[in-house]
């Protein structure tokens, strides 16, 4: 399901009569602390993000896995906060295929809202549903952050994934509109930095990749006398056949290059 950026303004204006948070308790406390991160004199945009990914996993029920989608101006996702690794993983399966809940709402014109209670059947995502539920988890959630962003500003997406199907109801939706609310506003209010403080953990994270790549092609050249071209063409293949990212694999080499081998390709 999905829902338009017309209606989630209201219901962002809903959630404000009166001044009564629609949760309380746990609710009530994470945002006193994400409004102390906004006023701050000196935010960061990581911890703005850390705390709104930690929110959601202590106020939103079932919430297994929380991560936070940025979208550049050039149109390419990132992930520069998560919860457990496996968020990533996910996460960069819908980047892969285009396809997904956080990825459309990450858009700049994408829905506000974006979910499913049994992702591995949902007919609009026929890759990365499959994919989410083989690894074990059946429901998400993704909720639009700076929904009204302009170029140069990033745009961006909270998501949430649950291994229960069903997981998030109507209560779920709404604490997450709250948090993705408040912290689109914090992340105006950091706006001065954001662009340069997230571009740099996306570039760390490129370079961290490209060492662990080179370590990995360094050890097949030495293991068996071959060229760098044709070492990245051993990971290459080997990745595909494994249905390994690359890098991924290759770290797993150079971590364990001791008790691993890769196959010979075939020719």
């Amino acid at each position: 399901m999905s829902v338009s950026e017309h209606e989630w303004a209201g219901e962002r204006s809903r959630f404000s009569l009166d001044g009564t948070p629609p949760v309380a308790g746990p609710l009530v406390r994470q945002f006193t602390e994400l409004t102390r991160t906004l006023l701050d004199a000196t935010p960061t945009v990581g911890g703005v993000l850390k705390l709104v990914v930690g929110a959601a996993v202590e106020i939103i029920p079932d919430a297994d896995l929380v991560s936070i989608t940025l979208r550049d101006p050039d149109g390419r996702f990132h992930t520069p906060v998560e919860t457990d690794p496996i968020a990533l993983t996910l996460d960069e399966l819908q980047y892969e295929h285009g396809e997904g809940p956080c990825v459309e709402s990450a858009r700049p014109d994408g829905p506000a809202i974006g979910w499913s209670q049994d992702v591995g059947r949902d007919p609009r995502w026929p890759s990365f549903g499959p994919g989410t539920a083989a690894r074990g988890y059946h429901s998400v959630l993704a909720t639009a952050l700076l929904p009204d962003a302009r170029l140069p500003r990033l745009s961006g997406a909270l998501n949430i994934y649950s291994r229960r199907p069903g997981a998030f109801d109507a209560a779920a939706i709404d604490a997450a509109l709250l948090l993705a609310t408040h912290a689109s506003l914090a992340l105006a209010h950091t706006g001065s930095v954001a662009s340069a403080e997230l571009e740099a953990t996306h570039l760390r994270k490129a370079v961290e990749s490209r060492d662990v790549i080179g370590q990995a092609k360094g050890i097949l050249m030495q293991r068996r006398g071959i060229t760098a071209e044709e070492a990245f063409d051993v990971l290459r293949q080997a990745s595909q056949e494994l249905n390994v990212k690359l890098a991924d694999l290759a770290r797993t080499l150079a971590d364990r290059h001791t008790e691993l081998d890769l196959p010979v390709p075939e020719h």
